[in-house]
């Protein structure tokens, strides 16, 4: 690790395999719409990047109501993709996207591996947009995981995008509804993934006691927020260690990401990028807390970079 040569602010700029960010911070996909709904609440291009919401070939309404519900620390959610489809996207949305000064990342979703392409083809040719970030791992619809939890077919999947994907950087974002995370991680960098991003939500459920129902028309959905921190730090840690630091993948980290002290924790366990999720439906501003606690911890350990910090987990000696 490098110490800090003077009393100046930590630098937090980081870089996501190419795209470059002035500081580790990004929107999860699906909490902040496309842009213009969180925009009246602070400056985005303080952060570090943006993720938008999924965008699909084809519109989509989503599943019926209701659709969220608040859990014991944390949320589910069946959404189920709801967006505006490409082509509105390209006329409405990326016009937005185009005035911010931060990079922007727009989640792509897919019925099959044809939908896929042909958005991120389309995608590609824009040129405010960094990053396609491949939703293979979505548990609250129907085919959400179907290339999500297999690896050779993730591959197939990822390779295929590949071919049409020559300007902007890919990314796969992987599932924790898997055995072999580590796994997965290795087939999406077999099939051309420049970045991974994890972990994508839980599948869980709730019931209402009184009326016997569950609390989603869905009846599962995925589960966010600080309960499931810890599997995302195993998983961020296992990815980094079994795949992502040997290959020189860069990581994106999500998972119930609320301070400053869970962005270094996920730091240490490998990521390089770290993305805010639910937190922002309790504080929408919280990405700026995190950001000034990020730059206190560097000068409190008298760190110049984040960077010196990044999969420097001190783990025991193995015997």
């Amino acid at each position: 690790m490098t110490a800090a040569t003077d009393s100046s602010s930590p630098d937090l700029q980081v870089d996501l395999g190419g795209i470059k960010l002035a500081n580790p911070i990004l929107t999860a996909s699906g909490t902040s719409g496309y842009g213009p709904e969180y925009a009246p609440l602070f400056d985005i291009n303080t952060l570090g990047g943006f993720v938008t919401k999924s965008v699909t070939l084809h519109e989509r309404p989503g599943n019926p109501q209701p659709r969220t519900c608040e859990t014991a620390s944390g949320m589910l959610n069946a959404i189920g993709l709801a967006n505006v489809g490409l082509e509105r996207f390209c006329t409405e949305k990326v016009p937005f996207l185009s005035e911010l000064s931060i990079p922007t990342i727009v989640n792509v979703a897919g019925h099959e591996v044809s939908d896929y392409v042909k958005v991120c083809e389309r995608l590609d040719e824009i040129d405010c947009i960094a990053g396609l970030e491949l939703n293979v791992s979505c548990p609250n619809v129907a085919d959400g995981l179907e290339w999500g939890t297999d690896a050779a077919r993730l591959a197939s999947l990822v390779r295929d995008v590949r071919k049409v994907v020559s300007r902007t950087k890919l990314i796969v974002k992987l599932t924790p509804n898997t055995g072999d995370i580590v796994g997965l991680a290795k087939g999406a960098v077999d099939g051309g993934a420049e970045i991974l991003s994890l972990i994508n939500t839980l599948r869980g459920m709730a019931i209402h006691v009184d009326t016997r129902k569950p609390m989603l028309a869905n009846v599962t959905g995925g589960l966010s927020g600080p309960a499931i921190k810890p599997v995302a730090l195993c998983m961020v840690h296992q990815v980094y260690q079994g795949c992502a630091k040997a290959n020189n993948i860069p990581i994106i980290a999500m998972g119930g990401v609320r301070t400053w002290r869970d962005a270094i924790e996920f730091h240490l366990a490998g990521a390089t990028g770290i993305a805010v999720g639910t937190s922002l439906f309790v504080d929408p501003r919280s990405p700026l807390a995190i950001i000034d606690g990020m730059k206190s911890y560097l000068q409190r350990h008298q760190l110049d970079s984040i960077q010196n910090i990044i999969g420097q987990v001190q783990l025991p000696n193995k015997r």
